[in-house]
């Protein structure tokens, strides 16, 4: 049975007097990218932790191809990336790949280059491979760390705020990178507090509050989608559809260069914004 598939998980603390998880069932075909949004403390982790074998629900099971999420088979298909990766300080970013490479029982032929290729495509110099990872920002720990996850291709790929400490241009490279995972086939997961980065990734985003499921909605990843960007001039504002962010800036650019001082310019809120705003409420 291949995919992911989650009956009725519950996940109680303190003695079961606090209910993180309430009866969560899910299915995620090979190749969905499935987004988890809600607000602190909905249950997102304690969700991601069940899938990834982390935690002991008390009801309910988790198969990934039809194995427990502990199964050393299952394990070997999955790549993670936690929301602040503990990589060990004293290696260099280059040993930190050729390590896992090696924990992941990877062709050792290909060690070297397989390193190398994993660290430039998340946008990292090379000179930064041979630093100690003590020295990295927390903007480099999080490329590392994705590097680190996508090493060996695997199935299915785990991310939990992929994001935090990025600045601009590593969110946008990130979020590049998951669209091209995707492509490939890769099964995605992202927890992730960005709705533009989720709608922008995920083929369905899960809502989740007070540990249930309490809304889905299928998207068009990656897709264009025309927008209403409200620009307000110093003589007074309006509202233009715009198709990207590309034709956005575009327009902005034309304003300006005719003589239109743009005193603000804001995209309208997203189906996303407004899910999340209604607490759920398709």
């Amino acid at each position: 049975m291949s995919g992911i598939h989650v009956h009725d998980l519950v996940k109680t603390y303190r003695g079961g007097s606090v209910r993180a998880l309430d009866g969560i069932s899910l299915d995620v075909a090979p190749g969905e990218a499935v987004g988890i949004i809600g607000p602190n403390g909905a249950g997102k982790t304690t969700l991601m932790g069940c899938l990834l074998g982390f935690l002991r629900p008390d009801r309910g099971a988790v198969t990934l191809d039809g194995l427990p999420p502990d199964a050393l088979a299952a394990r070997a298909a999955i790549g993670y990336l936690p929301e602040r990766p503990a990589l060990d300080r004293w290696r260099t970013g280059l040993d930190v790949l050729r390590f896992h490479h090696a924990l992941a029982g990877l062709d050792p032929d290909r060690r070297g280059g397989d390193a190398a290729a994993a660290l430039a495509r998340v946008g990292l110099p090379p000179e930064a491979g041979g630093r100690r990872v003590a020295g990295y920002s927390q903007g480099m720990l999080q490329r590392l760390g994705l590097a680190q996850a996508m090493l060996g291709r695997p199935r299915y790929l785990f991310l939990d705020e992929p994001t935090t400490g990025l600045d601009p241009g590593g969110v946008m490279l990130f979020r590049r990178l998951l669209v091209e995972l995707r492509n490939e086939g890769a099964t995605l997961l992202l927890n992730s507090h960005h709705l533009d980065q989720v709608e922008r990734t995920c083929t369905r985003v899960l809502f989740v509050r007070r540990g249930k499921i309490e809304a889905m909605e299928t998207l068009e990843a990656g897709t264009a989608r025309a927008r209403i960007l409200r620009v307000r001039l110093a003589a007074g504002g309006g509202a233009a559809t715009v198709e990207s962010d590309d034709a956005a800036a575009a327009l902005l650019a034309a304003l300006v260069g005719a003589g239109h001082p743009v005193v603000e310019a804001v995209p309208e809120e997203s189906r996303l914004e407004r899910l999340f705003q209604e607490g759920g409420a398709p």
